[in-house]
């Protein structure tokens, strides 16, 4: 299936039904009484977040969605159906925004969260309702209220905990499939990943993290030069970005002006992911030998002014990236846990203000 992550949509929920006015007309029951029923609800729409879904592109094909409407209340106190909701499936990661006013409506990150997008109309009454002591024989009733309708645009981020970022034919793509069940398309020339792809490497027994590769970077990306630009947004969920560069370019570039060119374009698309923690990766060490490595990286290192952790690997060799790996688990973890820590300290201090208002 073709990967979208860009969609617009228009959703109607369904209109209440309309209450009944009805009179209790019924043999030796004389003076029956009102008897209409109210109608029934219209139905909403929903999203729905799933986990095995990774694209938007059923929302290109159908672009418009339409809840069903109440049915009309009736004789005998009989209320109407209410309309059948309904729930459109989106992947996890999707956030839902009013295609006119640019609102962001809600951000569906987890498995099996819900999203209402359109209510549904509210019922009208029957002439039962208006009935009392004094209006024995009401003949008002109201109609249904009419459902919300709304023009949206989903647009999707993908959730990986470690983003790949890194000039073209760096070795995103092969480091993925060789770390990770993930199989991008790899081959000797540029732009080979025509799209993001997620993989989940596994480093120990029920220890593992996401990792997510991007189309190769290229300078003007941020403006839209190449692909880089339209899918520069899966990273922004991610804790950690590895910034791959080959040692060994086969043009002839400079390592420093790649690193700095892929530095430029995250900096001019989001201040606060040039700021993220990046770690840099020197991939193809297997082209070189020792000496080579060790004055190539340093020569990098002093001209960039780095200052982060350095790695050397080879990915087409897992045993050489597996120390990288380790220490990935190792801060995650951390991080992991650091953020258990401060919603621990939330909902804590929310109990001691509900306390504190009880107690008042």
């Amino acid at each position: 299936m073709k990967f979208v992550d860009e969609a617009n949509l228009r959703v109607e929920a369904g209109d209440g039904g309309n209450g009944c006015m009805s009179f209790r007309r019924e043999k030796y029951v004389p003076r029956g009484g009102p008897d209409g029923g109210d109608g029934g609800d219209g139905g909403s729409v929903y999203l729905l977040a799933e986990h095995n879904l990774n694209t938007l592109f059923d929302y290109r094909v159908t672009r418009q969605i339409k809840a069903q409407r109440g049915a009309n209340g009736s004789g005998g106190e009989r209320t109407g159906a209410r309309g059948d909701d309904v729930i459109l499936p989106v992947p996890v990661g999707t956030l839902c925004f009013d295609a006119d006013t640019g609102e962001l409506i809600g951000d569906l990150t987890e498995h099996g969260q819900q999203l209402c997008v359109a209510r549904g109309g509210f019922h009208g009454l029957g002439n039962t309702r208006y009935k009392s002591s004094t209006n024995r024989a009401p003949r008002q009733t109201s109609d249904g209220s009419p459902g919300e309708k709304r023009s949206l645009r989903l647009e999707l981020k993908l959730l990986a905990e470690v983003g790949l970022v890194g000039l073209p034919n760096a070795g995103k793509s092969t480091l993925l499939a060789s770390v990770s069940g993930a199989r991008p398309r790899i081959a000797d020339y540029p732009f080979t990943t025509l799209h993001p792809q997620v993989g989940v490497v596994g480093v120990g027994e029920l220890r593992s993290f996401t990792m997510v590769d991007l189309p190769g970077l290229i300078e003007g990306a941020a403006q839209g030069v190449g692909l880089g630009h339209r899918f520069l947004r899966h990273i922004q969920r991610t804790r950690l970005l590895l910034h791959l560069v080959d040692l060994w370019p086969v043009d002839g570039s400079s390592p420093e002006q790649a690193v700095a060119t892929v530095a430029d374009e995250l900096a001019e698309f989001s201040p606060e992911l040039a700021g993220r923690e990046r770690w840099l990766v020197c991939n193809k060490a297997d082209l070189l030998d020792q000496a080579d490595i060790a004055e190539r990286i340093t020569g990098l290192t002093d001209a960039l002014g780095w200052t982060g952790p350095v790695y050397t690997i080879s990915a087409i060799r897992p045993e050489s990236v597996r120390p990288l790996l380790s220490d990935i688990m190792t801060w995650l973890e951390a991080q992991r846990a650091a953020n258990f820590t401060d919603e621990q300290d939330q909902d804590n201090d929310t109990d001691e203000a509900d306390d504190d208002d009880w107690i008042q």
